[in-house]
């Protein structure tokens, strides 16, 4: 592919991306400001760049070159696209989950109550004390009450959960 018929330059390998041709773009804003505008030939270069940019959450965008020198056409809004179900966007999304497999059942059995926030709860509302073994029986309901909210975002083509995901009880 010689130089003049080249869009851009894959910005982890370098190789050149032709005019018209698929490329990749990274789905989070600071990546995709003018001054940076990264373009990747494939998604293993995409892939090359995450660990330098600590992305919370990310997935690769597949794009289109534009057909001569032009730029390209800006795509829908970031809102829009958080609105609209994969499936109905036509576009292709591949997502990289944060640390362990998304949806694994082996989820940190930690516990998720706020010790001192529940014991000042309790005192304020009835005088009472709080056994510190109160904490594991709660942390296991919020686990459920979580688990329950996500689904209902998976199943409602979401990545992320809600306060209308919370079931009402």
């Amino acid at each position: 592919m010689s130089e003049e018929r080249s869009w851009r330059r894959c910005s982890a390998c370098k190789k050149p991306i032709a005019l018209g041709a698929d490329y990749y773009a990274c789905n989070v804003s600071t990546c995709n400001q003018k001054r940076t505008a990264l373009a990747f030939c494939s998604v293993p270069c995409w892939e090359v760049h995450l660990p330098v940019a600590n992305h919370r959450e990310a997935w690769a965008v597949e794009k289109k070159a534009p057909a001569s020198g032009e730029a390209p056409t800006p795509s829908r809004s970031p809102a829009a696209a958080r609105l609209t179900p994969v499936e109905k966007t036509g576009r292709r999304r591949l997502v990289r989950p944060n640390g362990a497999e998304a949806g694994t059942p082996d989820a940190p059995r930690e516990v998720l109550i706020v010790a001192s926030r529940l014991k000042e709860y309790v005192r304020k509302r009835s005088g009472y004390n709080t056994s510190d073994r109160v904490l594991e029986p709660l942390s296991a309901i919020v686990r459920r009450i979580c688990d329950e909210a996500i689904d209902h975002a998976r199943r409602e083509g979401r990545q992320t959960v809600l306060d209308r995901d919370i079931p009402s009880s």
